[in-house]
């Protein structure tokens, strides 16, 4: 009996024993995580301060020579449009319209470079009223088009409201770009709610895409139409979805070409 229990009274050291080393493997095992977290995050650090510099470079040293390039060549137009033929005409609007279209890249790569580096200023947003106000700015650009289109009231969340202006203002503006052809425009801004999340979508019943590129939608400088048929610099719905992960939500897509298109964006309750 007094062997049983020595034996049982060892057994339980051992396993004592076990547990400690356990304990201090799993306590070097975290000192060592800690470490790699706080290396990462200094070279992630190095990583940020040297794409803020370069943003700087970029928005400084190349936007001087574009605004020389628009400049002279607007000068050329209206000083000489009169000895100018009607071909040289175009090529002058051509080197303008190809310098407003690099002004407007640049702003958008400085724009996508500094999402991820800017704090949040969270507020409740209606979504509802900014979408009301970018629709009809669209309007009054092109009052000629026949645009139906329908915004669900009272739809709000929490989040950085400039923010979320961008990613309504590009999703409305592609809706609105994507159903130039169609001779009746419908657009609709509306919300579905689930337990943990709101769901906000905006739909068209424009050109539409093929779901087989949906990989590419979202990556900058992916395309899925050429500069002549639509312009865009490529970056908007890259900026859409980067500011959707700085808020903790989804965003994702439904289309069939030739029927339209839906981009759902969801943000947390």
């Amino acid at each position: 009996m007094e062997q049983k229990e020595k034996t049982k009274e060892e057994f339980i050291e051992k396993i004592k024993l076990l547990q400690k080393r356990i304990a201090e493997f799993e306590l070097l095992g975290l000192e060592d995580l800690e470490f790699r977290v706080r290396q990462r995050t200094e070279q992630l650090e190095i990583v940020n301060r040297d794409l803020e510099a370069f943003s700087y470079l970029v928005s400084h040293d190349l936007r001087a020579p574009l605004r020389g390039i628009s400049g002279f060549s607007l000068a050329l137009d209206e000083e000489y449009s009169e000895k100018l033929d009607d071909q040289a005409r175009h090529y002058i609007k051509n080197i303008r319209d190809s310098a407003t279209r690099m002004a407007q890249l640049i702003e958008d790569m400085l724009r996508l470079s500094r999402i991820s580096r800017v704090i949040l200023e969270k507020s409740v947003v209606d979504l509802s009223a900014l979408a009301s106000a970018i629709l009809e700015e669209l309007r009054s650009s092109e009052p000629m088009r026949d645009v139906e289109y329908a915004v669900d009231p009272g739809l709000k969340t929490t989040g950085d409201n400039n923010f979320l202006r961008i990613v309504l203002d590009n999703l409305l503006k592609n809706a609105w770009k994507f159903t130039r052809n169609n001779p009746h425009a419908c657009i609709k801004f509306a919300m579905i709610e689930q337990r943990d999340e709101k769901i906000f979508y905006v739909q068209d019943n424009g050109i539409g895409f093929d779901m087989a590129y949906i990989e590419k939608l979202f990556e900058p400088f992916q395309r899925l139409h050429s500069e002549e048929e639509f312009k865009g610099t490529g970056l908007g719905l890259a900026i859409v979805k980067r500011i959707i992960n700085c808020h903790f939500g989804r965003i994702w897509a439904e289309s069939r070409v030739g029927e339209g298109a839906t981009f759902y964006f969801s943000l947390p309750k």
